[in-house]
């Protein structure tokens, strides 16, 4: 029997992972130019966890296998599970499998979140059926028709001709095939009007870390009591708006230490902190040992700022 009729999934996997190299010829995190889809490719595991902020997107690996960390929840994803965002988050992440030979190859597609809440009043036109829990990342079993679409948008990075016309059709297949599928409802929560209220906050945090918030001010940028609006935003994101913030604000001192050289207490001034102990001990805690000696070890190591940005 020929092998790609016997697992329709593992086919489309490897005609996904000769896109992936072919827009990828070496490491690292490569623009397709079609549909908010990137190329990403690492011939090596991960020596240290990863930190960044995530935008709302769908990840499909087709070699080696990932960890993504929100808060205190932990999501593994490999070919046979992806990975959905649909917040903006700060997360943690370690390639867990990868070589030279097989480097780790996925595909991200970021969400255009306008053109997704139109799908969603089409694919849920009497409203979105409700769910007892709401997440910002969750873990989603692959499916051999959204493989194959993948493939196919992919594959249009090298057909220019084609691809203006051809790749928004091809997105609006793999959302709506994401949308009617049994973890379709959770995407959709996109479109409740609590997670709406949440992401307006999100959105704050993420533009104004470096100021000071209050909770008040919070709920009532959402339209929500301050126990409601904690509530849920804990329940998207696993993290409080002040862990949130704050974690925001170690992620950025840690990248501006990395690619300006600036030291701790001018990188914590310039996040937002005013106690320059207050930095250093929550950056311990966060990242595992002292700014000074982070830096020691990162740079040692020849890590950069690009590793946090991808």
């Amino acid at each position: 029997m020929d092998p790609d009729h016997s697992n329709p999934l593992d086919a489309g996997v490897r005609r996904l992972a000769a896109q992936l190299l072919a827009a990828a010829p070496r490491d690292g995190s490569f623009a397709l130019g079609v549909g908010g889809a990137h190329a990403v490719r690492t011939s090596a595991v991960s020596s240290e966890l990863v930190h960044g902020m995530h935008r709302p997107a769908l990840c499909i690996v087709a070699q080696g296998a990932k960890t993504v960390m929100l808060g205190t929840q932990s999501f593994d994803y490999d070919p046979s599970r992806m990975l959905i965002f649909s917040l903006d988050v700060p997360i943690a992440a370690m390639i867990r499998q990868a070589s030279v030979a097989a480097p780790y190859l996925s595909l991200r597609i970021d969400f255009d979140l306008v053109r997704l809440a139109e799908l969603i009043l089409q694919v849920y036109p009497d409203g979105v059926p409700p769910l007892r829990q709401q997440h910002a990342v969750y873990v989603a079993q692959a499916s051999a028709a959204i493989i194959d679409a993948a493939t196919r948008l992919a594959a249009l990075a090298r057909q220019p001709d084609d691809a203006a016309l051809l790749a928004p059709l091809i997105v609006d297949e793999i959302l709506i095939r994401l949308l009617r599928s049994p973890f379709g409802g959770r995407l959709a929560q996109l479109g409740h009007v609590e997670s709406h209220r949440v992401s307006r906050v999100v959105a704050w945090i993420r533009d104004h870390f470096d100021q000071p918030m209050r909770v008040d001010d919070m709920a009532e940028l959402a339209h929500m009591s301050a126990s409601s609006l904690h509530q849920q935003f804990k329940s998207l994101t696993s993290m409080s708006p002040l862990q949130f913030q704050k974690t925001l604000r170690l992620q950025e001192a840690r990248r501006l230490m990395l690619a300006t050289g600036v030291d701790a207490g001018i990188a914590g001034q310039q996040v937002g902190y005013l106690s320059a102990s207050q930095f250093s001990r929550e950056y311990a805690r966060h990242f595992g040992s002292a700014p000074s000696r982070d830096m020691l070890r990162l740079r040692s190591g020849g890590v950069d700022a690009v590793a946090f940005t991808q």
